[in-house]
């Protein structure tokens, strides 16, 4: 007899999820006993942080990442992480341990009550097999669905009764499937959009995280330079898609209706890959789209392209389609953009740093290929203004705005790309909401650079108040914690900065450490907008 505990792992193992994230309760304990050699548990404190480093190394890696979490509780603490996976596309196999199956009807103790319901919206499918036997073939459905475009998490509850049952002829076959799509744009469609865009005056490209996240930025740079066009990043970009001192590259789109439409003023064709059409945030209403503006949409999510409010739309592969256009395109007869100029390094602030300072020294400082995790939201703009992305993978943010990502997702980013230092750069508010991730990288030794602007505020939020125009003093300062003394409670060294040049030394040795690194750096506090 094969049991499900053996069918399980093997196709774990056959589907290269050898790496498990997860927080163990006792629902649990029966599917992790006698866990294979050849696996590697990594331990999360909390399950947020435990979905945000399997986000990380899912990202990072370009594959899937297998979650193991603890019945309703646990998947109800993951849920805040789980929106930055949906809106990231992350293939995420997120399994849960369920109370026995005699005892859900009665709403025993650790009974996950509608267990398939509870993750929904945001999962691609949710389930919980009929019976035991079922539950390889269910775990082989979750990894094939999480993989196709739109990639993303699903979900799976097995009681935890089932491991050691029989299961059965239908799980001989599942390690041996292969499911493939080949959603390439046909030649007439190509040849169009082609047209389209030779033909265009003044063409804009917009990219978003998914160009990066399939691998598509150098074919993305054949297109706009090709083209000579200027290329914006899409709004609340979770990714880096385009390298940030190219002479094309413009910037991060502003998340708003009137403030999209007032970059692109003049452009007669806006090409947008990879994203959605927009991902907005603040309201500031205004035209969507000129009258004399053609919008053309390239993402692989369906529902993007349904949802979007203008333009046309090519539901594809992103990967083939912009190499199979970047081959087709001829080179445009216009003037080739040139390079935008960075920022005046404002003024410091008595013996507080300005964060623009600290991203200058990690332009400075940090290898080439650095990869950056940020969560510090009111510096975004200024960290995209002045440290330079030049390579795929280089840069991972909360895609749904919710706090919690930084630190856990550096740890997997880090574990996924051992020959990439990563350095997360944090908020002292965001920092808060996966603190406990610092354990987890002492314990399993990732290098990561963990770098806290400390300003004593939600500096975000503040500059939310003055868009808002509301007047609110209650609830946004965070005085009074000291990242240090945290950090080396959990096994971190730590370090306060006291000045540019204590940040340059400490930089450069946590740069070369083989463990992680805390660094508290005192700052001024910036707008977002």
């Amino acid at each position: 007899m094969t049991t499900v505990h053996a069918s399980v792992y093997e196709l774990l193992r056959s589907s290269g999820l050898t790496t498990i994230f997860g927080n163990p309760g006792s629902n649990e304990l029966p599917f992790l006993d006698s866990m294979p050699a050849d696996f590697r548990y990594v331990l999360g404190l909390h399950e947020g942080v435990v979905v945000g480093m399997a986000d990380g190394f899912a990202q990072a890696s370009g594959h899937a990442a297998f979650v193991n979490l603890h019945a309703a509780a646990g998947t109800g603490n993951a849920m805040g992480a789980l929106t930055n996976a949906w809106y990231s596309h992350t293939p995420l196999i997120i399994s849960a341990g369920q109370q026995v199956r005699s005892m859900i009807g009665l709403e025993a103790m650790l009974s996950n009550v509608e267990a398939t319901a509870l993750p929904r919206p945001l999962v691609k499918w949710s389930t919980e097999p009929a019976l035991p036997s079922d539950v390889p073939r269910a775990l082989s459905q979750a990894i094939h669905t999480a993989n196709l475009d739109p990639r993303g998490p699903v979900y799976l509850s097995i009681p935890y009764d089932d491991w050691q049952h029989d299961s059965g002829e239908i799980s001989k076959h599942l390690t041996d499937r292969v499911v493939q799509t080949a959603g390439c744009p046909s030649t007439d469609q190509l040849e169009a959009l082609s047209a389209v865009l030779v033909s265009a005056q003044n063409p804009v490209l917009i990219l978003g995280p998914d160009v990066d996240a399939t691998r598509s930025n150098d074919a993305a740079v054949l297109i706009a330079e090709k083209l000579s066009a200027p290329v914006w990043v899409a709004p609340s970009a979770p990714r880096c898609p385009f390298p940030t001192r190219h002479p094309c590259f413009r910037g991060v789109l502003p998340a708003s209706i009137v403030g999209i439409s007032r970059q692109l003023e003049g452009h007669d064709l806006i090409l947008v890959v990879g994203a959605p059409v927009f991902r907005y945030h603040q309201f500031e209403p205004g035209e969507y789209l000129a009258s004399s503006s053609r919008l053309i949409h390239i993402t692989s999510d369906g529902s993007e392209a349904a949802r979007a409010p203008m333009g046309d739309a090519i539901v594809a592969d992103i990967q083939q389609t912009l190499r199979m256009l970047a081959d087709v395109l001829p080179n445009s007869t216009r003037e080739q953009p040139k390079s935008r100029v960075i920022p005046p390094l404002p003024e410091a602030e008595g013996d507080l740093i300005t964060p623009e300072s600290v991203f200058d020294v990690l332009n400075e400082i940090a290898p080439d290929d650095a990869i950056y995790v940020n969560e510090s939201t009111s510096t975004v703009s200024a960290l995209w203004d002045r440290v330079e992305m030049k390579y795929p993978g280089s840069y991972y943010f909360p895609a749904s705005g919710g706090l919690g990502f930084g630190m856990p997702a550096a740890v997997g980013v880090q574990l996924a790309t051992s020959d990439r230092r990563v350095i997360a750069v944090l908020g002292d508010g965001s920092a808060n909401y996966g603190i406990t991730a610092l354990w987890t990288a002492a314990q399993e030794r990732v290098p990561v650079v963990f770098i806290i602007l400390n300003n004593g505020t939600y500096g975000a939020l503040r500059a939310f108040a003055k868009l808002l125009g509301t007047e609110v003093d209650a609830g946004l300062d965070v005085p009074g914690i000291d990242f240090c003394s945290i950090a080396e409670g959990y096994g971190v060294s730590a370090h306060k900065i006291t000045s540019l040049e204590d940040f340059k030394d400490r930089l450069s040795t946590a740069l070369q450490a083989e463990t992680p690194t805390l660094l508290e750096v005192p700052t001024v506090t910036i707008s977002a907008f």
